[in-house]
C-alpha cells in the first residue's frame, strides 16, 4: 500500500512555508528531510529519496525552507534555517504523536540542508540522528575553511553519504573530519557521484539517484533504533 500524503503549513517566527507529510502503514521512524541551497522540496532527487524511504517503511517530511517558499535564491542565514529545522521536527513529531507512532524521529538533508540539520542539533534540537546527503565541508577549491567546528561536540548517531567526486568535501579532509567525531559518525562513499550523486558515465533521472540512497539510509536507522 503506498504511502498517504499530507499538505501542512509550519509557522517558524515571522515565517510560514509548505511541507509534505508522507506515512506508510505502521512506519518503524520518521526522517525529517531537508533540500539543498539550491532546490526545493519537490525536486526529483527529494522526491525519489523520500518517496523510496516510505516504500522501506519509514515516514517522512519534506519541507521548504522559508527562502525557497519565498522565492529567493540566496538561502536563509543560518537562525532562520535553524528555526525552520526545530519547527519542522516538531510538526514531524505532531503528525507521529496523532498517529501513535512511537519510532524515532530523524534529521536527513541534501547538501546545506544537512548541514543547518547538524547546526541545529549543535543548539539543542532534538533529533535521533542525523543523516547528510552530501555534507558541505568547504566551498569547492577552498578546503582551507571548512564548515565543521560544530560537528565535535555531536554525539547523535550521524551517517555521511558522500560522492567520491563531490567537490564540496576533499575526500581525506572528510575522512579525517569523521574520524575525529568519533564513533557515532559513519562516513559511506557513493563510488563516482559528484555533490548530486551522478556517476559520470551513468546517466539516471534524479529521482532514480535519490532513490538509490533509501537503502543504506533505512539500514542505518535500523541499526540504531
Amino acid at each position: 500500500m503506498p504511502a498517504s500524503e499530507q499538505q501542512l503549513t509550519i509557522t517558524a517566527g515571522d515565517a510560514t512555508f509548505s511541507a509534505v507529510y508522507a506515512r506508510p502503514a505502521e512506519p518503524t521512524a520518521t526522517v525529517v528531510v531537508a533540500h539543498g541551497a539550491g532546490a526545493g522540496m519537490e525536486h526529483p532527487f527529494l522526491r525519489g529519496f523520500s518517496d523510496a524511504l516510505n516504500r522501506l517503511g519509514l515516514a517522512t517530511l519534506r519541507f521548504n525552507f522559508p527562502h525557497r517558499e519565498a522565492g529567493r535564491k540566496f538561502p536563509d542565514r543560518p537562525p532562520a534555517a535553524i528555526a525552520a529545522w526545530r519547527a519542522a521536527m516538531a510538526a514531524a513529531r505532531s503528525q507521529a504523536e496523532a498517529h501513535a507512532d512511537r519510532g524515532p524521529v530523524w534529521a536527513a538533508g541534501k547538501s546545506f540542508g544537512g548541514r543547518m540539520a547538524s547546526m541545529a542539533v549543535a543548539e539543542g534540537m532534538n533529533a535521533a540522528g542525523l543523516v547528510y546527503l552530501g555534507y558541505p565541508l568547504h566551498a569547492p577549491g577552498k578546503p582551507d575553511k571548512l564548515r565543521d567546528e560544530h560537528l565535535y561536540g555531536l554525539t547523535t548517531p550521524m551517517l555521511f553519504l558522500q560522492g567520491t567526486r563531490d567537490t564540496f568535501a576533499t575526500a581525506d579532509i572528510l575522512s579525517d573530519v569523521v574520524s575525529r567525531i568519533g564513533p557515532s559518525a559513519v562516513l559511506q562513499w557513493v563510488e563516482g557521484g559528484d555533490h548530486s550523486f551522478a556517476v559520470a558515465g551513468k546517466k539516471r533521472p534524479a529521482d532514480k539517484v535519490g532513490a538509490s540512497l533509501a537503502a543504506p539510509v533505512a539500514d542505518f536507522i535500523a541499526a540504531h533504533s
